[in-house]
């Protein structure tokens, strides 16, 4: 009746409408996960620089490892279809293809700085964002609103902003010989990191938590353990271990561990482009700290960028996205080896999803598919 549908409007315009209390709680574990990469980069820094321990591999091996112990041993012991066995039956060759793309995607970036310059890796690992943002709209039928591409854009701003006050200041690290293919590597660094991005959002929203992470610790230490012994085991044995590197290490396996533990909890209430987008303050929040940890020049357009960028995530958050309709390759993944029969479905439509900035919702009936 009448009153009935004004109550569902009403309900309606609540939720898409975040609060301000929930868009500050979105807008804090964003910047939670750009704390945890900046405590990535500073050991990694001291590492490199001051002890010439260059183990990117052997870093990111300890991180799968920690996966491996944590989530690969849970989904051992569930029971039923959550079970590893079980899980490995139905999907394993999709995510050891996952696997290898989250381990190149680190690597490749890591890599670049040996070949080109801070700035350069700064500008270009922003490519993630326009990949997740395609990568979301062809596969995973998000829609989204002209406010959602003015915040992208006010973010990108930002992080200009910032690459110019490096520039200015003279914070041009990083140079190499081989400029142009230190660029084409953080290109393709960035390009896996938005497609390991965009499967890892479609995962724990509609499989598990735990169940991506358990695959990326299996599949991460077994690839990862196999590039070590063969491209930085020499490395490795150069090391002067003591008890200073050991921390180091402790150090960066503990961010990164809660990195890859925290991200998914982001990203199901977000979506990966939001998490990407929260991500351009971590280079702020290290240059802060190398203010006072290798004396950085400061500049007044560090504060000005910070704040841009945040002014974009505000925009970018104060609406919601919402799903077309259940893409087909939703139910293949989930029922792998039964693929979906092109016979017309009797059954009722199953409602669309919108995934908001805050959250997700369960609309009263299904959506016209947007071409």
């Amino acid at each position: 009746n009448h009153a009935q549908c004004c109550v569902l409007m009403l309900m309606s315009v609540r939720i898409s409408s975040p609060l301000p209390r929930e868009l500050l709680l979105t807008l804090a574990l964003g910047q939670v996960l750009s704390l945890l990469i900046c405590g990535i980069g500073l050991t990694s820094k001291y590492l490199a620089t001051d002890y010439h321990a260059n183990t990117p591999v052997f870093q990111s091996f300890l991180n799968y490892i920690l996966l491996f112990l944590v989530y690969t041993t849970t989904l051992a012991v569930r029971q039923g279809e959550e079970n590893l066995l079980a899980i490995l039956k139905r999907r394993w060759w999709k995510y050891m293809i996952l696997g290898l793309i989250d381990i190149e995607a680190n690597y490749l970036v890591i890599k670049a700085y040996q070949y080109t310059t801070l700035t350069s890796i700064q500008l270009l690992d922003c490519f993630v964002i326009p990949v997740a943002l395609l990568l979301s709209w062809f596969f995973l039928l998000v829609r989204y609103k002209v406010v959602h591409f003015v915040g992208v854009g006010v973010c990108l701003l930002g992080m200009g902003c910032m690459v110019g006050a490096d520039v200015l200041v003279g914070r041009q690290q990083g140079l190499g010989d081989h400029k142009l293919l230190g660029d084409l590597l953080v290109l393709a660094g960035a390009t896996l990191y938005g497609i390991s991005n965009v499967c890892e959002e479609f995962i724990v929203k509609n499989l598990s938590r735990v169940e991506f992470l358990g695959m990326m610790g299996l599949f991460g230490s077994f690839f990862s353990g196999i590039q070590l012994a063969i491209m930085e085991h020499k490395e490795l044995l150069k090391v002067q271990w003591d008890w200073q590197i050991g921390l180091l290490y402790i150090g960066f396996s503990a961010c990164m561990f809660g990195l890859y533990s925290f991200m998914p909890v982001v990203i199901k209430r977000t979506s990966a482009t939001a998490v990407n987008l929260s991500l351009l303050t971590a280079d702020l929040y290290s240059l802060f700290c190398g203010l006072f940890l290798f004396q950085y020049k400061f500049s007044g357009l560090y504060l000005l960028s910070f704040f841009i960028i945040l002014l974009g995530l505000v925009l970018y958050y104060s609406s919601s996205t919402y799903v077309a309709q259940d893409p087909l390759v939703y139910k293949q993944f989930r029922n792998a080896g039964n693929p979906v029969p092109d016979t017309p479905n009797v059954e009722p439509l199953e409602p669309s999803v919108t995934y908001s900035s805050l959250g997700q919702e369960i609309e009263e009936e299904p959506r016209v598919r947007v071409a």
